[in-house]
């Protein structure tokens, strides 16, 4: 454990202005405050929060954060209160150690809840001073380093996943790949013990067989190359950690031997035309890989990290991944938003440089549950990256397998919301394309475009996935309580007698509702039945109701709904606008729209039945159709121009059966109303090439 006057020595080394006095003040604070508590090692528990100190003057942080990492455990774990830490050491170290405590446990019904509701509090909390983060990496890092001294296995494996899960993709963001690395390889050690120590020993093979040897001899000679050809170059090799190993044989699904860069080196050179000419002196001496050069110094990854990165077949006929920067790149590589982050700058500083940060921030307020928060931000934060363009030429960053959708919110929520379509490269593409490296990317936009809940089915960012997901849930509640309130006036109509004005507000009272909204929507997901509510507005009329004969139910309108959002159109029959419909409601399920002559409203004896009517001017559907068509060449060709010609558009076609000289196709087509699918009909009828033409 560092003593008071070594903590010191380590701090002074870089910062002789520190404030030493607040230092020892936060030193005997935090060993009074914890007292006798033990840490799981045996070891006294301020042990822990100097040794984080220790972690975070390595990477010359300013006094205030050491003094923040000393305390950072005090008013969970100890008597000691904010209002203490404010008076003792100012309210900036009380804010920052209010924003690095540990987070109190949290009752959840799962693991997943409790960890997002910590993430959602700590990335708030980290939003307004990054420091906090820094303090809370470094607190982690230590906690894996003595993970083993904890005796039950499963807590180490929670704290393993949470660290592989949340802390070293935050600490990749901000480019602290030291820090990245080794809570990755502990987290390994433990969450996959048996793969990690194959690759340890085969690691340990390959030093026994002349790895080591083997480094130091290609690093000389990479070295020697370099100074031949006028490049200074401090030159560095290792071997890849064991996750980074393991991920590369699962992403690639080969085995430890197939692997052929196990190595990687580093030169680090004086300036940027210094990195490209040493470049091109490798790529003289050896050849490249294809596909695996980049360049991160024109395009620099979201967390600032520049450098270039080659693969060669060296002169020992294996790849070797060599990696090129200035010192300026090595110190912002090794130890990220740490190397360079001026505090008195504060938060815009942050953010300008780690937009990211902002797209978490936003993601907070979007995520409808704790478990959908912990993906959206696994997505933001876990994923390599692509770079594409906008027509003015900026940069946006975004993970693998991006789409223009995703484009479009990476660069304004606004521009995402209303898409209609895209240009990639000067050419329209389908929505879903993925986009690749130096893509140009043109967003189309209209006004009146809303998010698609088609979309969730390709986006792969989470804060297009969080918009998305609002608009949506938004939607489907303000069209529930639409729906909800065209069969309360059904219900409504039934009573025997008007309604007075303070009806409303007592039936809330008695249904224990908020408001009438909450009231709409329960009828419309059948939370509460008609009987309820007619008793609720009315006492007594549900029996009145019951002794005569029912009224005339009007049919209920479902004109202005959104199919797929306060409906669903049965997939068993498909109705369309100028059928007789009926809906199933079912409780928290919403109403069901079928056919009146569907075969499968016999099951629906658990659902009230509804009268439903599409209303004036709808908006169409889709029709499923049974065609049987002579097989002879162009008879698809002319079925297509029929439908074409009379304005109907194909979604999808399956051939179901060949018989000889005929074979049947099902198509699902999209048509106005009844009257424009019989004039389809009719006109297949009419063709040489079609037997027989009907609607499933």
């Amino acid at each position: 454990m560092l003593r008071q006057y070594e903590l010191l020595e380590k701090v002074r080394a870089y910062d002789p202005d520190a404030d030493e006095a607040m230092i020892n003040r936060a030193y005997v604070f935090s060993m009074k405050a914890h007292g006798g508590q033990k840490r799981a090692s045996g070891d006294p528990y301020y042990s822990h929060p100097i040794e984080v100190a220790g972690i975070l003057t390595d990477l010359r942080l300013d006094d205030e954060t050491i003094v923040t990492a000393i305390l950072h455990d005090t008013i969970e774990d100890t008597v000691a209160t904010p209002e203490e830490i404010e008076k003792h050491f100012g309210p900036n170290v009380a804010r920052l150690v209010d924003g690095v405590t540990k987070l109190s446990k949290i009752e959840a019904q799962s693991e997943s809840q409790r960890a997002a509701e910590n993430l959602r509090k700590f990335l708030l909390a980290m939003s307004g001073d990054i420091r906090v983060l820094l303090v809370k990496l470094a607190d982690r890092l230590h906690n894996m380093r003595t993970l083993h001294f904890i005796k039950n296995e499963e807590k180490r494996r929670r704290i393993a996943r949470e660290t592989m899960d949340i802390y070293a993709p935050l600490a990749e963001r901000i480019g602290m790949y030291e820090f990245m690395t080794e809570m990755q390889t502990l987290a390994f050690r433990v969450l996959e013990p048996d793969a990690y120590a194959s690759i340890s020993k085969r690691l340990d093979q390959l030093h026994k067989g002349g790895g080591d040897d083997l480094i130091e001899r290609i690093g000389r000679g990479l070295k020697a190359h370099l100074e031949a050809n006028g490049i200074e170059a401090q030159v560095q090799g290792r071997e890849k950690h064991p996750y980074s190993i393991w991920r590369k044989m699962a992403e690639r699904h080969v085995s430890f031997e197939q692997l052929s860069d196990v190595m990687a080196f580093r030169a680090v050179v004086d300036s940027i035309e210094e990195c490209y000419r040493t470049l091109g002196i490798i790529h003289q001496r050896w050849p490249m890989v294809p596909g695996r050069f980049k360049d991160f110094i024109s395009t620099p990854k979201r967390n600032g990290y520049r450098s270039l990165h080659t693969t060669v077949i060296h002169d020992e006929q294996m790849r070797i991944e060599i990696q090129i920067r200035t010192k300026e790149m090595h110190a912002q590589a090794e130890h990220g938003l740490a190397a360079h982050w001026a505090y008195k700058e504060g938060k815009d500083e942050a953010e300008d440089q780690h937009p990211w940060i902002s797209d978490l921030v936003e993601i907070l307020d979007h995520a409808g549950s704790a478990e959908e928060l912990l993906e959206h931000t696994r997505m933001a934060m876990y994923q390599d990256r692509i770079f594409a363009f906008t027509p003015k030429g900026e940069l946006i960053q975004l993970p693998k397998g991006a789409t223009p959708v995703d484009f479009a919110y990476a660069v304004h929520t606004d521009l995402g919301d209303q898409t209609v379509g895209a240009k990639v490269n000067g050419r329209v593409m389908p929505l879903r394309t993925p986009l690749e490296n130096g893509d140009q990317v043109e967003i189309l936009v209209s006004k009146a475009q809303h998010p698609q809940p088609a979309w969730l089915n390709f986006v792969v960012t989470g804060k297009a996935r969080a918009k998305i997901r609002r608009f949506v849930k938004s939607k489907e509640r303000e069209e529930t309580i639409a729906l909800g309130r065209k069969i309360y006036d059904e219900i409504v109509a039934r009573l025997p007698a008007p309604l007075g004005w303070e009806a409303m507000a007592e039936a809330l009272r008695r249904l224990n509702l908020h408001d009438d909204d909450a009231l709409m929507e329960a009828i419309a997901l059948k939370r509460v039945d008609d009987v309820a509510v007619m008793e609720a507005l009315m006492p007594g009329s549900a029996i009145k109701e019951g002794v005569k004969p029912p009224p005339q139910r009007q049919a209920i309108s479902i004109k202005g709904l959104t199919p797929g959002v306060a409906f669903q159109l049965a997939d068993c029959c498909l109705p369309i606008p100028g059928d007789r419909i009926v809906g199933l409601r079912r409780e928290g399920e919403g109403i069901e729209v079928h056919t009146i002559g569907c075969e499968q409203l016999a099951s629906g004896q658990d659902a009230d039945w509804v009268d439903l009517a599409w209303g004036d001017e709808s908006d169409g559907g889709a029709a499923r159709l049974c065609v049987v068509i002579k097989n002879q060449p162009g008879s698809l060709a002319i079925i297509a121009g029929v439908m074409g010609n009379h304005g109907a558009n194909i979604v999808s076609m399956d051939q179901v059966s060949r018989d000889g000289s005929f074979h049947t196709f099902h198509f699902d087509i999209e048509v106005h109303d009844v009257a424009h699918l019989m004039r389809i009909l009719a006109a297949l009828r009419a063709t040489d090439v079609v037997s027989t033409a009907e609607r499933l």
